[in-house]
């Protein structure tokens, strides 16, 4: 599986053909990806933003990121004009559909962080307590 896909190429080898759980981990999986995909339901932002909202995520590991769901047509990438513009990021109709797991995980976590005692969130902004729609 090639983590290095370039932009706009929308299909990745799926590392075990015919398991749609690979298939589906191969597309979501990753420390940032669902994250990203929750942050994202919620509007359209620059990657700025998402670097601001996601502090512990290094610029490298966010581009990748990007690039992957990107490559697997879950994200648009919109430039705005010409270099230096920001570039905008917003879930394609395809990338809403896998909002409902991502929504599942989300409600998952946060019974597990009750069940463990788990931290809260100090910076709301990094936080991903409201639902997604």
């Amino acid at each position: 599986m090639n983590k290095k896909a370039p932009a706009g190429n929308l299909s990745r080898p799926n590392p075990l053909p015919g398991c749609p759980m690979a298939a589906a981990f191969a597309a979501i999986g990753g420390k940032w990806k669902l994250t990203l995909l929750y942050w994202l339901a919620h509007g359209e932002t620059h990657f700025a933003g998402l670097r601001r909202r996601g502090a512990p995520i290094t610029p490298k590991v966010l581009a990748e990121q990007l690039r992957e769901l990107e490559a697997d047509g879950l994200v648009e990438r919109v430039v705005t004009g010409p270099v230096p513009a920001p570039v905008i990021y917003r879930l394609t109709p395809y990338g809403t559909s896998v909002l409902p797991v991502v929504e599942g995980v989300r409600v998952w976590g946060e019974a597990h962080l009750r069940r463990t005692g788990g931290e809260t969130a100090l910076d709301p902004a990094m936080g991903c307590a409201g639902t997604v729609a």
